[in-house]
């Protein structure tokens, strides 16, 4: 009896921890490199052509807005969304691809660097700049990746299981020759 049990909650666990780590990387990740750019770009620039490494900081949520808002307000609202999505991906976990899984991980994981970094003196640290796109972080780009990553995901026609009732868009091979 406690072989099926553990059958059905493998792969729950698996999925589960697939996202925890990928998460846990990617916000380790972030806040490492927050914390070089602070020590090494206070007083510079490094610059790449397309891409340079500026220290900036921001005071509100994505592209500044809000900036006029108490930090503790943006803290508090950034955590509740970020709970919420965690909530969402822990019951979603175990049906998603890995690819999914890895996705939701980057979200969670960037969303926790902004909050735990922005939890500290108010602000969020960014330090890639383009020049024609706000200065951003690892964070924010692991965030719009993996929504997009998720959104693609979702959006691509799921396969059918055997024993499932064909429909329009996925008949069955015997109603393929029918008129």
């Amino acid at each position: 009896m406690s072989r099926g049990l553990a059958d059905t909650t493998a792969p729950a666990r698996t999925g589960r921890g697939a996202v925890l780590v990928a998460a846990a990387t990617v916000a380790a990740v972030d806040l490492t490199a927050k914390a070089i750019s602070e020590a090494r770009l206070a007083d510079s620039t490094v610059d790449f052509g397309l891409l340079q490494l500026r220290l900036g900081y921001n005071s509100g949520v994505a592209f500044s807005m809000a900036d006029n808002l108490p930090a503790g307000v943006i803290v508090a609202v950034t955590a509740a969304i970020c709970v919420a999505f965690a909530v969402y991906a822990w019951f979603r976990a175990p049906r998603a691809g890995r690819i999914e899984r890895v996705a939701g991980g980057a979200v969670i994981g960037g969303a926790v660097a902004n909050v735990i970094d922005r939890a500290r003196d108010g602000v969020v640290t960014d330090y890639l700049h383009t020049g024609w796109w706000p200065t951003f972080n690892l964070a924010d780009t692991f965030l719009v990746v993996g929504c997009i990553t998720i959104a693609l995901a979702q959006a691509r026609p799921q396969p059918t299981l055997a024993g499932d009732e064909p429909t329009a868009a996925h008949p069955s091979p015997t109603d393929a020759g029918d008129p």
